[in-house]
């Protein structure tokens, strides 16, 4: 029977990006900026968020393309955000059709149709959210229906930077262990929200070096995310507003009870580990993890 930890190995692997998906990423990507180029003088693209720092985690939905405006469309920049927004929203209806598209506080949403089945997609992207943006000296400003400006200043260069330092002080498992979190609060209706600040949390409470047991370091890693859920966040890069800024009270205690239970049941999977009830804690995982999580 595969061991516990054999079985952590195999659910971290099973959650990164397959050769496929990347490819069919790829693909997506090329087809939206066509797209977009039929209603906007796109200056570049390219991927971003947490499929480009390795972050992402299965299925695969809502993959991040930033599509850079040039000068020309400068003229949004004075306008709402709901103006730019509904632009785009509207050139990839004309593509995808009204119910596929949708917009959200930054971005819009495009769905591709693709079923899940037990967390596996058959290596297809879910979805992509296409974020306008202007490029503003070294960074970015994107729209944000949230805040009083209209408008957010960003650097994903600084948030891939900030991951890969993680990744490498914690021996190279930092990413595989936000994963599962994010696969964790994914599978139970995602009481953080957004994913994103699993990740930014995970860059301070997640101490270096990797402590060698899986099992441990996420049940540490449930309890002290469930300590400091009530906490501000701020945007790593210093532009943004807070990452936990949709985070309300209410969220935060949510949270914090789902993070609590799951800590408890954790300690338990590990108990079973220790009295050789294998079989016992690899259900026990499962039932927090989902079907990606592996029995043999």
């Amino acid at each position: 029977m595969i061991t516990v930890q054999e079985a952590f190995k195999k659910f971290r692997s099973r959650l990164e990006l397959t050769e496929k998906e990347q490819k069919d990423a790829s693909r997506r990507q090329q087809e939206m900026r066509s797209v977009i180029d039929a209603g906007f003088a796109v200056d570049r693209d390219f991927l971003t968020g947490s499929y480009a720092r390795w972050t992402k985690t299965k299925p695969l939905k809502d993959v991040d393309i930033f599509c850079v405006l040039k000068e020309k469309e400068r003229h949004y920049r004075e306008k709402k955000p709901t103006v730019l927004l509904g632009g785009v929203e509207k050139v990839l209806v004309d593509k995808y059709g009204k119910d596929k598209v949708g917009c959200q506080r930054r971005s819009v949403t495009v769905s591709f149709g693709v079923e899940e089945v037990n967390g596996e997609t058959n290596d297809q992207v879910m979805s992509f959210d296409v974020v306008p943006a202007f490029t503003k000296g070294d960074h970015y400003e994107i729209p944000d229906t949230a805040r009083d400006s209209g408008w957010t200043e960003t650097n994903p260069d600084i948030h891939a930077q900030k991951a890969k330092e993680a990744q490498d002080a914690y021996d190279g498992e930092w990413k595989g262990l936000v994963r599962m979190m994010k696969s964790w609060n994914r599978y139970h209706d995602k009481p953080i929200k957004p994913s994103f600040l699993i990740e930014v949390m995970g860059l301070e409470v997640l101490h270096p070096p990797f402590g060698g047991t899986y099992s441990r370091e996420m049940q540490a890693f449930f309890l002290t995310l469930a300590d400091r859920i009530f906490e501000k966040w701020p945007d790593p890069a210093g532009l943004g507003p807070d990452v936990s800024d949709s985070m309300t009270q209410e969220n935060c205690r949510a949270a914090r009870e789902s993070l609590l239970k799951t800590e408890k049941k954790a300690a338990y999977a590990i108990l079973l580990e220790r009295q050789e009830k294998i079989g016992e804690a690899l259900r026990a995982w499962r039932e927090l993890f989902g079907p990606l999580f592996p029995l043999s």
